[in-house]
């Protein structure tokens, strides 16, 4: 990944949706990968996980084949 810097806001996940819910965000870094944090724990220091393009795909391309058992 060559560019961490976020350009779009963070968007929770559909699925996360309602009160105690395990919940996601996702925003799109400058260079077409995602960055990922934990909704509840948005501050947390090293809490936001950064993924390249390629490396989102193939994560996005698994979960929608069903690789997850989700």
């Amino acid at each position: 990944m060559r560019n961490r810097e976020i350009v779009t806001e963070f968007v929770k996940a559909r699925a996360s949706q309602g009160i105690n819910q395990e919940c996601v965000e996702v925003a799109q870094t400058a260079d077409g990968g995602r960055a990922v944090r934990d909704s509840k724990d948005r501050d947390r220091e090293g809490g936001t996980q950064f993924h390249g393009a390629g490396a989102w795909a193939a994560f996005v391309g698994a979960v929608k084949a069903g690789r997850f058992g989700g």
